[in-house]
């Protein structure tokens, strides 16, 4: 208890350490930045995280957060990275809140490469920055999905991949896009800046909230732990399992492996206590009585807004009582 007292409490000083961003325009005061190390720029815009790798080659954007924040991140990373062009957007998976400022981010940078490209559309796209993702994203973006109707041409990936990584290299360092299969959706990837030594994790990993699972689109509880294990996997401690790799969640505080493990224990704990109660026989509804997760709600759950407590033990049971998912193995 005294170790683990004292770790919480060096986890704190190391958020500290993180507190200060840096000076903000007067045109944008809900958009904040940061530098996390390295070349790698954390901007935090209407909850969403964002990320932006900036050197000599230009800007690397990872996630461009939702329509209505877009142009106060573009405008934060002109103020960040002075003339460097934007070359590249990645995206983490479809969701609105990560693929929203596809179109603006796209359109103000110039791709390295010119030409027509997957997804594109229009003359100016070939000019645009080119946005990589799975090939899951560009078919979630350009087909309807329920009531929701198909994302604007421009905010398509121009580039898509359909095996486990993906990798680039820009701005002096290694650049890795791990796909993590059945996890929040079927079109996560982790995001591995080798140099900097910065995983930007998407929504695989989220410390404000459980971890949003849309079965819908193929999202497990057992594809988010698989995930956050392969973050722990590539996480380094510096000293006393603090600093080291640094890892930016979709949505969250900066964090580094020791909170990434007990997040993960966290998952895999209320995981074997709905599969013992489905053992058992039990109902979703006895399952939801039950509270199974009641001693991490303080800290993870909610009875109200976007994502509650309720619905995150559904989509867990849901997930561990239907039938394997097929998984690609490339």
């Amino acid at each position: 208890m005294i170790a683990r007292s004292l770790r919480l409490l060096a986890c704190a000083a190391c958020g500290a350490a993180f507190a200060t961003s840096a000076p903000l325009s007067a045109q944008q005061p809900d958009v904040r930045s940061r530098n996390v190390q390295g070349n790698v720029w954390l901007i935090t815009a209407g909850g969403v995280n964002v990320a932006a790798q900036i050197g000599s080659d230009g800007v690397l954007v990872v996630d461009t957060g939702t329509p209505a924040v877009a142009e106060k991140i573009l405008g934060e990373i002109r103020r960040l990275a002075g003339d460097k062009t934007i070359r590249f957007i990645l995206n983490t998976n479809a969701d609105a809140d990560n693929t929203g400022g596809n179109a603006v981010i796209a359109k103000a940078g110039r791709s390295i490469i010119s030409g027509n490209f997957v997804g594109q559309a229009g003359a100016g796209a070939a000019n645009a920055a080119k946005i990589l993702a799975h090939e899951n994203v560009l078919r979630r973006l350009s087909e309807p999905q329920g009531t929701q109707p198909a994302a604007p041409s421009a905010a398509w990936p121009t580039d898509t991949f359909f095996v486990r990584r993906n990798d680039l290299y820009f701005n002096g360092e290694p650049v890795q896009m791990l796909h993590q299969p059945n996890a929040h959706g079927d079109a996560d990837v982790i995001v591995y800046f080798r140099k900097s030594d910065v995983v930007f994790s998407g929504d695989v990993y989220i410390n404000t909230t459980f971890p949003v699972i849309n079965v819908e689109q193929g999202g497990t509880l057992n594809g988010v732990i698989a995930a956050v294990n392969r973050i722990i996997e590539i996480t380094v401690p510096k000293d006393k399992q603090e600093a080291g790799t640094y890892v930016i969640p979709g949505h969250g505080r900066i964090a580094d492996e020791a909170d990434v493990v007990e997040y993960r224990d966290m998952l895999t704990i209320i995981r074997d206590r709905i599969q013992d109660a489905i053992k058992k026989g039990m109902s979703l509804q006895q399952v939801k009585a039950a509270r199974l997760a009641r001693d991490y709600e303080g800290r993870y759950g909610a009875t109200e807004g976007a994502w509650t407590t309720d619905a995150f033990i559904e989509a867990a049971y849901r997930t561990l009582t239907a039938p394997p998912a097929r998984q690609s193995t490339r």
